[in-house]
Parts: structure tokens; C-alpha cells; sequence
């Protein structure tokens, strides 16, 4: 009797060992692996930093894809016609940006980087992505009516852009981008109607491979809804932060 219930035990604890070595009842353990940050970087226009812009970047950052969304007042709080006429001025603030950038690079080359503009600030993003060293880049550019002339070449700055820098250009934006930029000029000092009006156009001589990157997105009447409008401070709208310019921000593409 004694030999049968050791038999028996010896089985059973033979069994158990067998049953929890077996590899088939392996829970597989996926490795985990560390979301990829976004750091968010805005020029205002020539009124510098406003309420409407820390909104639409706070907009931005709480819908979800920035580990940091801030702004760059790069204006030196002047007259705004001061600020836009002073093309030499300007030229030499945006160095401030590219350190800027570069420091952000530096400290985390995994992460991507995404600057945005609106209007006259597209010059000084333009300036500072030239002003680059040769291996440090930016992830992706979204410039809202930009104030530069239609005809400027930018080739030297999509060369830091991995992505693709976005363009949102309004017909409807006829009277800061054309009456406006005729009369006073545009941020790099041309009296024409600017890009953020009729569109950027590719210079002779520009590097046709650069320029495919340079995605120009006219205003939809859809997005009435998000309060924009199609004039110039449209896009500038919280809820078109929201819905349009931070999943932007987050995909490298437009929502629909």
C-alpha cells in the first residue's frame, strides 16, 4: 500500500514538473520599446508672441503628439512694419533659432522635430534651417500664410527637412498677403503678392529634388468648421490647431 501511494505521488509530481517546463504554455513577452518624442517649435508673425499663438500651440500640445510645444518670439516686441521691413535684422535672429535647433538635435537625435510658422515668421524658419550645420536636420515644417515672396528658393532649407514641409496657402488671403506685401513688402523684402496667397513657385536653378518636399495645401472650405475661413488669421484658429495641424504634427500627413 505504502509503495503504491509513493508510486503514485512520484507520478504526479513527475507530471506537474513536465506540465510547467513544457514550452508550449510559454507566455510570450513582447519587448517593449520607447514611444518616439516630438518636439514642436512656433514662430509668430511679425505681432510676435500673442495669446492667439500660446493657444494654438497649447491646442496642439494637450491633443496629444508633442512632448513639447513652444514658441519662439523672434520679433524683439517692435512695430510690426518695423519688425517686417527690417529684412537684415531678421537674417541675423534667425542664427538664434538654428542654435536653437540644434542644441534640441544634439540632446535628442532620436526625436523628431517639427517647426511651424505663421506669416512673417516663415522667414526666419526658412533662415534658420539654411543657417543648419550640414548633419542636422529638422523632421518636418509647417509654415501657415507664409510672408515670403513666391519666387524665393528654398533649396537650401528643404535640404535639412527629412519630411516634408507643409505650405497653406489662401487665395482668400487678399488683403495682408496681396494689398499688404505690395505696399510694405513681404519678409524678405519684395513688394509682391506673397507665397501665402498665390503659392510658392520653383526659381530656375532650384534643386528640383528639394522641392518635392514642399507640399502646398490650398485652403478648403471644409474647415470653415474649425473656424478657418480662408483669411489671414484663419488657420491661426485653436480648433483647427487642434484638428488639422496636430495630427499634421503627429502622422507627417493631413488628416482625410
Amino acid at each position: 500500500m505504502q509503495t503504491c501511494l509513493l508510486s503514485l505521488l512520484a507520478s504526479v509530481l513527475i507530471g506537474c514538473a513536465a506540465t510547467t517546463s513544457s514550452p508550449t504554455n510559454a507566455v510570450a513577452v513582447a519587448p517593449t520599446t520607447k514611444p518616439i518624442e516630438t518636439y514642436h517649435i512656433h514662430l509668430p508673425g511679425i505681432g510676435g508672441n500673442t495669446l492667439i499663438h500660446e493657444w494654438w500651440c497649447r491646442e496642439i500640445h494637450t491633443a496629444g503628439p508633442t512632448a513639447r510645444s513652444e514658441l519662439h518670439d523672434w520679433t524683439g516686441r517692435r512695430w510690426p512694419i518695423t519688425v517686417l521691413q527690417s529684412v537684415a535684422r531678421n537674417k541675423d535672429a534667425s542664427w538664434k533659432i538654428a542654435d536653437e535647433i540644434t542644441t534640441l538635435r544634439r540632446a535628442h537625435p532620436d526625436a523628431r522635430i517639427v517647426i511651424s510658422s505663421e506669416s512673417g515668421g516663415a522667414g526666419p524658419t526658412v533662415w534658420a534651417l539654411e543657417d543648419l550645420p550640414d548633419d542636422v536636420f529638422v523632421d518636418s515644417v509647417v509654415m501657415i500664410a507664409p510672408a515670403l515672396s513666391p519666387d524665393y528658393d528654398l533649396s537650401r532649407a528643404l535640404r535639412h527637412v527629412r519630411g516634408h514641409a507643409y505650405a497653406f496657402v489662401s487665395a482668400d488671403d487678399n488683403f495682408i498677403l496681396a494689398w499688404g506685401t505690395r505696399t510694405y513688402g513681404t519678409i524678405d523684402g519684395k513688394n509682391v503678392d506673397a507665397a501665402g496667397h498665390v503659392g510658392f513657385v520653383k526659381p530656375d536653378g532650384a534643386d528640383a529634388t528639394q522641392y518635392a518636399k514642399l507640399v502646398q495645401v490650398p485652403h478648403q472650405s471644409a474647415w470653415a468648421k474649425y473656424w478657418n475661413f480662408g483669411g489671414h488669421g484663419g488657420a491661426m484658429s485653436p480648433a483647427f490647431a487642434k484638428y488639422v495641424i496636430a495630427p499634421l504634427i503627429a502622422r507627417g500627413q493631413l488628416p482625410g
